[in-house]
């Protein structure tokens, strides 16, 4: 059986072809987006609130035995947080098109 491994355009919980997220029922969704789905992964970013607080969290699980499990989650408490995150990402992206030297 083979995976599709496309890249599909954001999808947001407005979208008509949305399914539940396979989070803990302590959390409340409040939104998210779809960055990347297939047959075994899903790969997505949530707003989600637990005890009055809200957080982003960004989420991958993995399809087995039919049922999503989690297998990474990093996750956001504040705005502090998101700039420390930004500013190592901007910093570091423009090294994704730096080519590699081959070590033979």
């Amino acid at each position: 059986m083979n995976e599709q491994n496309q890249r599909t355009e954001p999808r947001t919980t407005n979208d008509a072809q949305t399914e539940q997220l396979p989070l803990s029922s302590f959390y409340k969704v409040v939104d998210y987006v779809t960055i990347f789905r297939s047959e075994k992964w899903w790969e997505a970013i949530v707003v989600i609130e637990s005890l009055g607080r809200r957080s982003i969290a960004m989420y991958l699980w993995q399809k087995r035995n039919d049922q999503w499990k989690r297998k990474h989650k990093f996750q956001l408490r504040n705005s502090q947080e998101w700039d420390k995150v930004k500013e190592a990402i901007d910093k570091l992206a423009p090294k994704l098109s730096e080519h590699t030297s081959s070590s033979e």
